[in-house]
């Protein structure tokens, strides 16, 4: 193409390259087989030019290219670079690529129970670690020039996210930050919080996969595209994307199908399974089993592929049903390939803890070339399972959605099997953000040349609500950042309460908030004005319609509120009248369905309400249960008796009486009728009106009478305007309410905490006092409660084993609450340290309540949870894994995640504790080695 090129144009492009080769990014880009694209060259060269860069871009778009350039930066510059990663998995990975690139010496890790060479220019490390180094003001900040943050988005996490706000806050002025992001719809608003925190920022935002994705949908035994051919575009944008017809053809005939009244057997409905058997006789329509779909992809040659199951049981036993079919997607060589790498990571495993962990039954899986993967499973599990995958080795993954979250594992296919979750409340649809992230693994770059993202096909799918969630591939990124305990502590005593506040401030909540009353305020212009123009309209020449107009609205308030206060007092007196009847009393239902002649067979009073007994607090009045005229029996209720009801006569009732029997009910209906057909029940009389004799009333319309408006020919012209005048008024104060609520809400929220930290005497005005330093040291959800138990000395005394039962109560969390059993927890010394922590909750729950600290705003200490006490306690003392599990009933991975986090609160109690004449600190170490052992000691680097 050059010869093509004038002399000046070829000397024009000589001069571009000479200029490009004498930037750090060449000799950067010459480091990958692999030209970058053109928003990874983009954000790059911004970064060079001493920008901040937000990048948003879509999972396995190469992000990280970005990442991995600020830390070449770095080392070229003689700096340091921190890059940090929301999770300890992806930290290790992460290590372990850079540590590939760079070198082991020039790389380190850090997370929270593992430090690797942690003085090197370039660690990787969580977001919490660097959160406490910088609230340490840490010496390995000195020289710091990039910081890294790879999957910002999580900043929207409602437990965790705020840890990211913090760092972006208080990062020095001379740090340059590398946002990485998912694709999120409002990354312009997260990039102008950046430009405004950090200084100036460049978005880069990219829509496009480097790899397209096709959309499917498979339905017995045919894989259907979800877009029509001529439409789709995977993934790549385009014209509108049309849903495929046949799927909507499909979707109708399944709905006529479901059910047909006349399908009954022998006066029965015909069995679900039976109908299931007639469905696919009919239609080649139904959900393949996951056997079929893993046989089917191997097929089409789109393995391998992850199955995306929301449960860690569906994952296990769709392992087991893909054994139990015989499916081999390995061949002889492979399987000795797996086997060999699976001795090799596991051998430090003691042989009797492999048969307690599922060892045998999981390698007999990989060898054939399938595998679970989710947070029930063992950290080594896990991670062999990633690197058999990736490595090809494993072919089907059934996983939960945790895998999604950031680790490096693309698949050709990924599956979802139900677009349907438990979110820890309720069964719901996953969102359009949840699809992205899930079907965003599909598609291996410079290996595959597209990805295919595969929905099975459900009873009642609506293949255009798929096409929404397939077609809306952003979603918002909405701040969770909450002050804590701990954060108020750290900032006070850094930079004093008004310093703190006004940073505060700045984050990104409250920037969102304070962006969203902008539209509020124009509201409540544009409510102004139109409240300016309806006083107009209201105008008198006689007088003050204002004023006339608020006289008549506070006569029709008075009115109203008459109204209701006399229909209490006929519904109460109605409720009383029930109450006094008997079995055998005749009456005249009023009104209702069933208003006429009718006979009391139960009054309906609950146990303990008769003779006037008040003591039953559950009650909405008696439901008397009666025989009608027309041989019917029916319970009824107070809305029947509007007015107060009367017994007429008096019946026996016969002790053979069977309410069920047609003819008993028809023999004492007719008794009833010869009894008491004849009696004509008297008309209740309306009492007198409460108004008629109301003083205030009165006075109103006095008074309204009197006013000059009163007598105005355009007078209800003017009430017109002047209700319009009054509702909008109404409503913008309302408004105005609203942008009160969130204008400084983070500050305020903040004051309350500092209110009752003073209070307990941890803050003392712009100082912390010895108990606040404490405080300083503790991070988590109950770091308050942690550091009142130290003050108070509960765990003095106790040996390790019996403190590391104590600590789990403050990081461990049941997965389902289950308020019927009460949690076993060892005797003696710990269940009466668990009994006074839970003591000290009870106590600062009442003091927030006092402050106004409202743990449903994600401030405030929750119950401690003793759920996993007694295995923290089995397990520091020595005891066996496989009695430890059977008595927790819960998986390895579970309970070495467990483990880890209770090691982390030790580690900070250890540290925050008083060190003279205290045993607390020295156990707490103890009891980090006496945790810290088998298959918690030997899950990998992180």
């Amino acid at each position: 193409m050059t010869e093509d090129l004038s002399p000046a144009e070829r000397y024009a492009a000589a001069r571009v390259r000479a200029v490009e080769e004498a930037t750090a990014l060449a000799p950067f880009r010459r480091m990958y087989d692999f030209d970058l694209d053109p928003f990874q060259i983009e954000a790059c060269r911004a970064l060079e030019a001493g920008k901040g860069v937000l990048v948003a871009a879509p999972t396995g778009s190469g992000k990280t290219i970005v990442g991995e350039f600020a830390v070449h930066l770095a080392l070229e510059q003689g700096r340091k670079c921190f890059y940090t990663t929301p999770i300890k998995a992806l930290s290790n990975q992460k290590y372990a690529d850079l540590a590939k690139r760079y070198g082991a010496d020039k790389v380190g890790l850090l997370t929270g129970d593992n430090s690797v060479n942690a003085d090197a220019p370039v660690v990787v490390m969580t977001t919490e670690v660097l959160r406490n180094m910088l609230y340490a003001s840490s010496q390995a900040l000195l020289g710091l020039g990039y910081v890294v943050m790879d999957e910002v988005h999580y900043l929207s996490d409602r437990f965790r996210g705020a840890v990211w706000e913090e760092v972006i806050i208080h990062l020095p002025e001379s740090v340059t930050l590398v946002s990485l992001s998912a694709t999120v719809s409002n990354a312009e608003e997260f990039g102008d919080w950046l430009d405004t925190v950090r200084g100036d920022t460049e978005v880069i935002v990219s829509e496009h996969r480097p790899v397209p994705l096709w959309q499917h949908v498979l339905a017995g035994r045919r894989m259907y595209d979800l877009f029509e051919e001529s439409t789709d575009h995977g993934g790549r944008g385009g014209a509108k994307r049309e849903v495929n017809p046949d799927l909507l053809r499909m979707a109708r005939q399944e709905n006529q199908r479901t059910y047909n009244p006349r399908d009954r057997r022998r006066g029965k409905m015909v069995r679900e399974a039976d109908r299931e058997r007639e469905r696919r006789s009919r239609s080649r329509i139904w959900t393949p089993s996951r056997a079929e779909v893993v046989a089917r992809l191997d097929a089409e040659g789109l393995l391998p592929a992850i199955t995306f199951i929301f449960s860690r049981a569906g994952c296990e036993a769709a392992v087991q049903q893909c054994l139990h079919a015989g499916l081999r997607l390995n061949p002889e060589e492979a399987r000795n390939t797996v086997r060999e790498l699976v001795e090799e990571r596991t051998a430090a495993i003691p042989r009797e803890d492999l048969h307690v962990l599922g060892y045998y039954e999981w390698l007999e899986g990989l060898e054939r070339g399938i595998a679970a993967h989710h947070a029930g499973m063992l950290p080594t599990f896990k991670e062999v399972v990633e690197e058999l995958f990736v490595r090809g080795l494993v072919k089907a993954v059934f996983a939960t959605e945790t895998l999604a979250l950031g680790i490096n594992m693309p698949a050709r296919s990924v599956v979802l099997e139900k677009l349907v979750k438990w979110n820890g409340e309720q069964h719901a649809d996953i969102t359009p953000g949840e699809y992205t992230q899930l079907t965003g693994r599909a598609g291996r770059r410079g290996i595959d040349v597209e990805g295919h993202a595969v929905v099975l096909w459900q009873r009642a799918m609506d293949p255009g609500a798929l096409a929404g969630l397939a077609g809306t591939r952003t979603y918002p990124l909405r701040s969770s950042f909450r002050p804590s305990y701990n954060m108020a502590v750290n900032l006070v005593q850094q930079f004093g309460r008004h310093r703190s506040r006004e940073l505060l401030e700045t984050s990104f909540a409250q920037f969102q908030a304070d962006k969203s009353v902008v539209g509020i305020s124009k509201q409540v212009q544009k409510n102004e004005e139109g409240i300016a123009g309806y006083r107009e309209g209201m105008t008198c020449h006689l007088g003050d319609f204002e004023e006339y107009a608020r006289l008549r609205r506070d006569l029709k308030d008075r009115e109203t509120e008459l109204a209701k206060q006399g229909a209490v007092q006929r519904r109460a007196a109605a409720a009383d009248a029930l109450e006094k009847l008997r079995p055998g009393d005749v009456i005249h239902v009023p009104t209702g369905k069933f208003a006429g002649l009718a006979l009391v067979i139960d009054p309906g009073l609950p146990a303990g309400r008769a003779n006037g007994h008040r003591g039953f607090e559950a009650y909405d009045g008696p439901r008397p249960l009666v025989l009608t005229a027309e041989r019917q029996v029916k319970r009824l209720a107070s809305i029947d008796f509007p007015v107060p009801v009367e017994a007429l006569d008096r019946m026996r009732i016969p002790k053979s009486f069977n309410a069920k029997s047609p003819q008993s009910r028809r023999d004492l209906a007719s008794a009833l009728r010869s009894k008491a057909g004849h009696i004509v029940p008297e008309r209740h009389r309306k009492p007198r009106a409460a108004a008629a004799d109301d003083r205030e009333i009165a006075r109103l319309r006095t008074e309204l009478r009197a006013h000059p408006c009163h007598g105005c020919d355009e007078r209800e012209d003017h009430a017109r305007w002047a209700e319009r005048y009054h509702r909008l008024q109404r409503d913008t104060r309302q408004l105005e309410r609203r942008i009160e609520g969130r204008t400084n809400t983070i500050a305020r929220t903040f004051d309350r905490i500092y209110a009752l930290l003073t209070e307990l005497d941890y803050l003392r005005g712009d100082e912390s006092t010895v108990h606040g330093k404490r405080l300083a040291r503790l991070y988590g959800e109950l770091d308050l409660l942690a550091s009142e138990c130290l003050r108070e000395g509960v765990w003095e005394g106790l040996n390790p084993a019996e403190l590391a039962a104590c600590a789990s109560a403050l990081v461990f969390e049941a997965r389902q609450a289950d308020d019927a059993v009460a949690p076993k927890v060892p005797s003696g010394a710990v269940k009466t340290a668990l009994g006074a922590m839970v003591h000290i909750w009870g106590r600062l729950d009442a003091l927030e309540e006092d402050f106004k600290i409202n743990q449903t705003e994600g401030v405030g200490q929750r119950e401690p949870d003793l759920g996993f006490a007694w295995a923290a306690y089995q397990w520091a003392s020595g005891r066996d894994l496989d009695e430890v599990l059977r008595d927790a009933d819960m998986p390895a991975g579970d309970f070495v995640r467990w483990c880890k986090q209770v090691i982390d609160v030790l580690g900070q109690i250890a540290a925050a504790a008083p060190g003279e004449n205290s045993t607390v600190s020295r156990n707490a170490r103890k009891a980090v080695d006496a945790v810290r052992r088998g298959v918690v000691a030997y899950s990998s680097v992180g």
